[in-house]
């Protein structure tokens, strides 16, 4: 990372798995810090008795016949839990020659469950998602006809196998498909929050496009999904913020992306995880992103690499500070800031229930957008706590004018557990509507989804 900065970069990509680390001891976050000060920015099938239930697949060959042949599932014919994965070598002495297998996911890759089929004489395969991925399907290429299907789905395939003599099924190729609904969805792999190491801070940050990608690979393109797909999305959409504003610190072009992140999918709702319940914000953060609308999002939220110091010294003795920014620090003569007070497009607040007294936090936005405009305050708060914005307008002049804001929360209920609020700086140019989705306003701050901790 350091190596990249001293080239000249604007944006590292970097997607990287594994335990939480403080961030003394976290390289990452220790490159991350060097790189801000640089400004471097960071197929549905059918069922003999006329289900018909959708999956994924990347192999879709022409010459497949749509005709109904026998359906079997080994794990319920032998037995045997290894079966029910398609182990290599438990379908020995298993009847699978000509007939469409149901293999469990899990206990192997989906490639063996291929090979292990097909050696064994299978015609095609459905591969049934755990209770964890529930209606996360992925397209992958297979050498078998094959179907990934929600486990939901799965558990209908099984009941219509163990109540029928003589089960059948198709495999029905439709081709790529179009506006499905209830997209973007979270998928069961994404990060989750909360922050093990920060929880006063808001993770995961936004959502991107990761399932299901058609990426570039060695010589050829292959089709991938995961965080590692997401990020690159992140990282060009932030290489197009950078080369339309330049002068833009990393800490804004984060808060551009953040504050202008949709909420809803295509039908309209919100959006969904893999059980297709509504995702909450240890989920989808801020929303998924919104290129066009991340160009101009009129106001952001800035941070200065100095910004940094107060919130560390409130995490971490002197020492490690310094491990962190790689440089002198004195935290003793710097007044410490508990994460909440971090100028972030987001703010975690912890009420407890036998205090009802208020918390209150600043907040400074930078107007990006027209030179003479004014926003207004919309606040959206669950039952149980409320918010109070003060001012509740602010009026600009000028471009990369600071106008700062005050938002109090305060227990008025008995509800327990974490609970999603939002604060919106809406123009005045513009008209809003009561019934209007986040995603319909132009010009607008979203104040990600301000969240209370009620114990």
């Amino acid at each position: 990372m350091d190596a990249a900065v001293e080239d000249g970069v604007d944006v590292i990509s970097l997607s990287l798995g594994g335990p939480s680390a403080a961030f003394h001891s976290n390289p990452v976050a220790q490159g991350g810090f060097k790189a801000i000060t640089k400004e471097s920015s960071s197929a549905a099938r059918q069922l003999g008795d006329g289900q018909e239930l959708d999956g994924e697949s990347l192999s879709q060959p022409r010459d497949f016949e749509s005709k109904m042949l026998p359906l079997v599932y080994p794990g319920h014919a032998t037995g045997n839990e290894n079966s029910s994965f398609c182990l290599s070598g438990s379908l020995d002495g298993v009847d699978v020659h000509g007939k469409i297998v149901v293999c469990d996911d899990g206990g192997n890759g989906r490639a063996e469950k291929d090979d292990v089929v097909k050696s064994a004489g299978g015609s095609g395969m459905i591969i049934v998602n755990n209770p964890d991925f529930a209606y996360s399907t992925l397209v992958e290429p297979h050498v078998l006809r094959t179907s990934n299907v929600p486990y939901a789905d799965g558990l209908k395939i099984k009941a219509y196998i163990n109540t029928t003599s003589a089960p059948t099924a198709t495999i029905i190729f439709k081709g790529t498909v179009m506006h499905t609904p209830h997209s973007p969805a979270m998928a069961s792999f994404s990060s989750r929050g909360p922050s093990q190491i920060t929880p006063g801070i808001l993770k995961p940050d936004i959502t991107g496009p990761g399932v299901n990608i058609l990426a570039a690979w060695t010589s050829a393109f292959e089709v991938f999904s995961g965080t590692s797909m997401s990020c690159p999305h992140l990282s060009g959409i932030a290489a197009l913020i950078k080369k339309a504003h330049p002068d833009w610190s990393s800490a804004a072009i984060k808060s551009a992306i953040m504050t202008t992140a949709y909420a809803t999918d295509n039908s309209r709702g919100p959006i969904l995880d893999e059980r297709h319940l509504p995702a909450d914000l240890f989920a989808v953060g801020a929303g998924h992103v919104d290129p066009p609308k991340a160009m101009d999002p009129g106001l952001v939220y800035d941070l200065t690499p100095q910004d940094y110091i107060p919130y560390l010294c409130g995490l971490y003795a002197n020492y490690y500070v310094r491990a962190i920014v790689g440089g002198p620090v004195n935290c003793s003569s710097v007044k410490s800031i508990s994460e909440a007070e971090l100028n972030y497009p987001s703010i975690s607040v912890k009420l407890l229930a036998n205090h009802s007294a208020p918390v209150s936090y600043t907040r400074t936005v930078t107007n990006v957008g027209e030179p003479r405009s004014t926003y207004r305050a919309m606040v959206d708060v669950p039952e149980g706590a409320s918010a109070r914005v003060d001012p509740t307008t602010l009026s600009f002049e000028k471009v990369d004018e600071k106008k700062s804001f005050s938002i109090t929360f305060r227990r008025t209920g008995g509800r327990q557990g974490a609970v999603e609020g939002q604060l919106r700086w809406a123009s005045t140019k513009h008209v809003i509507s009561c019934c209007s989705s986040p995603s319909s306003y132009h010009e607008v701050l979203l104040f990600l989804h301000d969240y209370f901790i009620l114990l």
